[in-house]
């Protein structure tokens, strides 16, 4: 009678399981060690799949690294399109070829996994640095230079200094190398970690303007034009946080 119940099999295969149990496991006829060997075989080809993603996400960094220039810095943006609040950019050097597990572009991501990679994020890496245009300076330059300067201003905020940059398709000059990708935030490690902490941290800011400024629903559309905010934006008019040069701010007096 085989002595290894299939609760202790089902707990060994939860943990570290050696090579010879594997195998023993394997060949044994009982229906639940079968399906428990199975759900750990998908189990572990989920994780050498998502390491390998992972892996891939250090494609553009590594282009940086065989030049001996391993402090890259990524730099996103968060809140582009919204008619209020900041647009707000992160600039983050991640350690070379650091595993975030789950790490992508921020808009792939729920809430939860936002936050949690945005905690990992902060505690992992070598540097970061987020910075919040507000919807006045957004006003006075346009969006596009709010994102430029807010994004040149994080990278040189950086300490250590980023020996290169890569940007999510933005053309910069912040006095060190840098390459646009296009799509970047779903392509490089540096990018995704830097949309994260933008995404995540706007969202905070945005929930505080909620409580600041209530009635307009900000912790529920950060900001963009939701049937809901048209509506009260209509009902309330404008906040000082909206953007007087977007519509249909604009054409509110």
């Amino acid at each position: 009678m085989n002595k290894e119940t299939i609760a202790f099999i089902r707990e060994r295969l939860a943990a570290d399981p050696t090579p010879a149990e594997l195998l023993r496991w394997s060949a044994d006829p009982r229906t639940g060690v079968r399906q428990a060997v199975a759900a750990y075989t998908r189990r572990q080809e989920k994780r050498r799949a998502e390491t390998e993603r992972l892996q891939k996400l250090y494609t553009y960094e590594r282009e940086w690294y065989v030049q001996g220039k391993f402090l890259i810095a990524g730099t996103d943006e968060a809140g582009r399109g919204p008619v209020a609040g900041p647009v707000t950019v992160a600039a983050v050097i991640l350690p070379p070829e650091l595993e975030l597990a789950g790490l992508n572009d921020s808009k792939k991501l729920s809430a939860a996994k936002r936050e949690d990679l945005y905690h990992r994020i902060r505690e992992e890496a070598l540097a970061y640095r987020i910075v919040h245009v507000s919807a006045a300076e957004i006003d006075r330059v346009n969006i596009y230079q709010a994102v430029v300067s807010g994004m040149e201003q994080a990278i040189r905020e950086l300490q250590p200094a980023a020996e290169a940059v890569l940007s999510d398709a933005m053309p910069l000059a912040p006095g060190v190398p840098v390459r646009a990708i296009i799509h970047g935030d779903a392509l490089s490690a540096s990018i995704a970690a830097a949309s994260v902490l933008a995404k995540v941290s706007r969202d905070h800011l945005m929930d505080l303007y909620d409580r600041e400024y209530p009635g307009y629903g900000f912790a529920l559309h950060k900001g963009y034009l939701t049937e809901l905010h048209l509506r009260k934006l209509e009902e309330l008019g404008p906040s000082p946080i909206h953007r007087r040069s977007f519509e249909p701010v604009k054409g509110m007096r």
